[in-house]
């Protein structure tokens, strides 16, 4: 089976409307973390979150446009243009069948979803907008981006809660490794920081309560309390290797492996053991044709939560062994916030720089070890280290694990 190159990337997150200016804040151990204002969260123990910032959607569509959409497909609009425009690639009638779309969602227009709602109930329903499906729709993202720019290939949208992002990409390599297609933007939205998502994930008990200048999240810390919210997009322009030197594209590294597995075990807690998480490591490196003494950074889903960073502390160690002791490992979410389904598209993304530049992100506000999270996690500062293999890790409710293997591309 022929490679898979990413020759693109696009971004907008708490850290920056774009690759690089999100890569040189996380490099610099920045934290998105600010006030919320997508609500009036004064009824709310949570008041922080890690919103995007100072972005301007007309830069990439009309204002009547962005209307119609969801605040999570206007993240996603504008990563896909900014990883189509990066990767050069032009998609015409020659090509277009061969140009898919897989973008996923976890949950899709929550913000849509919760403004029809009251509407209907405490207004009329007539107060429901003709765009609320198409806005509500998870798939909605991966429909717009063929729309805009053509790809007329197949257009999906995975949702595997956490996961997401990773099976999205996922399937995307899948997709062309098996030759049914010669690229395709890949990656995921989504925007969650609304009234239900963050009461209903503070009611398990999930999130961080602390205020805004006090340490959090704290990934691995053993004084880790839960995440902070977080919304954006990370969408990947990939392509077979043979369809990229072809046109003379730019390759930015090789996305060589990908695995997912179930826990089944639990709808919400991940397993103590971290063996589901362990398994699609393993088969990931496989699929990869790499040695566990090859990879050079992991990029952890590292939520912050007690159950989450133990457990996959776990994972690590039983895919690794010994050698889990000698890998660097970050948890960004420590600066981004949890996005929901577009976080391990962004943490893979983290992966393909660190190769690239050679330098690994940090996980800020580590503070205090947790005898049970004992491995080395790049505590508070970015490292520099020339690697050729990365890995990148998500695990989401319902027991859902996804890893991605990226490798220097030669």
């Amino acid at each position: 089976m022929e490679k898979v190159v990413i020759t693109g990337m696009g971004t907008v997150n708490p850290l920056g409307n774009s690759v690089e200016q999100t890569w040189e804040n996380a490099t610099k151990g920045v934290s998105g973390i600010g006030p919320i204002t997508c609500f009036d969260p004064e009824n709310f123990l949570v008041k922080i979150a890690c919103e995007v910032k100072n972005f301007d959607i007309t830069e990439y569509i009309d204002a009547r446009e962005a209307r119609r959409r969801d605040r999570y497909q206007l993240f996603g609009t504008a990563a896909s243009a900014q990883a189509i425009k990066h990767s050069g690639l032009e998609i015409n009638e020659g090509n277009a069948a061969r140009v898919g779309s897989i973008i996923s969602a976890a949950i899709g227009g929550l913000t849509a979803m919760e403004i029809g709602i009251v509407d209907v109930h405490t207004d009329s329903p007539r107060r429901a907008s003709p765009f609320l499906i198409p806005m509500m729709m998870p798939n909605g993202s991966a429909g717009l981006t063929s729309i805009d720019h053509g790809a007329k290939g197949p257009a999906l949208s995975v949702a595997s809660a956490c996961a997401s992002g990773q099976d999205g990409i996922g399937l995307a390599w899948t997709l062309i490794r098996a030759g049914v297609i010669d690229a395709a933007f890949a990656g995921a939205a989504e925007a969650t920081i609304t009234k239900v998502a963050v009461a209903a994930f503070d009611r398990m008990q999930a999130m961080s309560r602390k205020s805004l200048g006090e340490a959090t999240p704290r990934p691995f810390d053993k004084n880790r309390d839960g995440f902070l919210m977080g919304e954006g997009s990370a969408i990947f322009m990939l392509e077979s290797e043979s369809h990229a030197k072809k046109r003379g594209a730019n390759i930015i590294a090789e996305l060589a492996g990908y695995a997912s597995s179930a826990d089944a075990s639990h709808i919400t807690a991940p397993s103590e053991t971290g063996a589901g998480g362990a398994q699609a490591i393993k088969q990931a490196l496989d699929s990869a044709g790499v040695n566990p003494d090859e990879v050079g950074y992991i990029s952890a889903h590292g939520t912050g939560t007690p159950l989450n960073d133990a457990s996959e502390t776990a994972a690590i160690k039983s895919a690794f062994g010994q050698q889990a002791y000698n890998i660097p490992i970050s948890s960004t979410k420590s600066m981004t916030g949890h996005m929901m389904g577009a976080t391990g598209a962004l943490e893979a993304m983290f992966c393909a720089l660190a190769i690239r530049d050679g330098i690994l992100p940090p996980t800020i506000n580590y503070a205090e070890p947790d005898p049970v999270c004992d491995l080395d996690y790049i505590p508070n500062k970015a490292r520099e280290s020339k690697i050729k293999v990365a890995i990148s890790n998500a695990f989401g409710f319902g027991g859902h694990n996804a890893v991605l293997v990226l490798r220097k591309y030669e």
